[in-house]
């Protein structure tokens, strides 16, 4: 992308549902160049009207649960309800080359010669959460392309899936029945957020031991404290190969968002996701301003350098720092 394009006519066809212009979009979006950064805060201050009748399913489990089947038979029964899907496949990211094999839209088969679909692999890169680092920005951008139902398929790596419950109407768990003990750490930390958790896979000779594992969720389920939303989780069970329990999954979520709705839930989620969007960008911005800073990438390599020696620790060479930017920036 060597040309910045004219802000009018990418706008212009993005409203108009283009595709090209649409991954155009989201390639600025994630870029980290000021003049791709600065051009996406005006395309997303424009974006600002759109994406209120829109669903935003978040949805997560273990490697090896089946979330691409699944998405590719669940996203093929939303459009012949009349919906246009997108679907942010989120891939892991190597820590030591950066690197990401971004399969998940190979997986599928369907929705990607679909018309009424989208789908955006991407990169988790270093953050947290199982999803990439612009990805509230994807959202918008595909909703304000006319998609009404957004997919966020996360990586399932643990605790930190925290991230897409922040930033979508609901939080679907797919788990298998006979993972092991040894899921038991991953299992808790995500479940309390939970707006349903459905076990995947089951059919032919898994079907009884599906349903002993719903019943098993049902009563943890039990255990854990009532939502802020004042929805109960559902569980049940689900076959992406066989499309078994999708038209049930589909009914449940119509259900929450009247249920939300109605209480109010609903649009305060999204204003209390618009702020959590605000401090994360904030942040982020702070951080990148401090690094252009004359003198700071000194300071902190002499920072980390202290602390590597042994001579300070991290809380002191933080405060340290602190003490210096105070004093540059605000004379005291």
């Amino acid at each position: 992308m060597k040309e910045l394009p004219n802000l009018d006519q990418l706008f212009e066809q993005l409203v108009n549902g283009h595709i090209p212009t649409l991954s155009r979009a989201i390639t600025l979006a994630e870029s980290r160049k000021p003049e791709h950064e600065a051009l996406t805060t005006e395309l997303l201050q424009r974006c600002l009207p759109f994406g209120k009748e829109s669903f935003r399913l978040g949805l997560t489990g273990v490697p090896g649960v089946g979330k691409s089947t699944f998405i590719d038979a669940f996203g093929e029964l939303l459009i012949r309800k009349g919906h246009r899907v997108a679907v942010l496949a989120i891939d892991p990211s190597s820590q030591r080359t950066g690197g990401s094999i971004l399969g998940d839209k190979t997986r599928m088969a369907r929705l990607s010669v679909n018309p009424s679909a989208y789908i955006r692999p991407s990169a988790s890169g270093t953050t947290l959460g199982g999803v990439a680092a612009r990805t509230r920005q994807v959202i918008r951008l595909c909703e304000t392309a006319g998609y009404d139902f957004i997919l966020v398929e996360t990586v399932g790596v643990g605790q930190s899936e925290t991230a897409v419950h922040q930033m979508t109407d609901f939080f679907l768990l797919l788990m298998l029945a006979g993972a092991g003990d040894d899921l038991q750490g991953i299992k808790r930390g995500i479940m309390e957020m939970a707006d349903a958790v459905y076990i995947n896979k089951a059919e032919g000779d898994n079907l009884q031991a599906s349903r002993r594992a719903a019943a098993d969720y049902r009563h943890a389920l039990h255990l854990f404290p009532p939502s802020a939303s004042g929805w109960i989780p559902e569980v049940g069970l689900c076959s992406g190969l066989s499309e078994i329990g999708l038209e049930e999954i589909y009914e449940m979520l119509q259900r929450y968002r009247r249920m939300a709705t109605l209480q109010g839930w609903w649009e305060e989620n999204r204003k209390r996701q618009a702020i959590q969007g605000f401090q994360e960008s904030w942040r982020k911005m702070l951080e990148q301003w401090l690094h252009q800073q004359p003198g700071f990438e000194q300071a902190l390599t002499k920072a980390e350098e202290e602390i590597r020696l042994g001579r300070l620790s991290s809380e002191q060479a933080t405060r340290n720092l602190l003490e210096q930017l105070r004093s540059a920036f605000f004379g005291k």
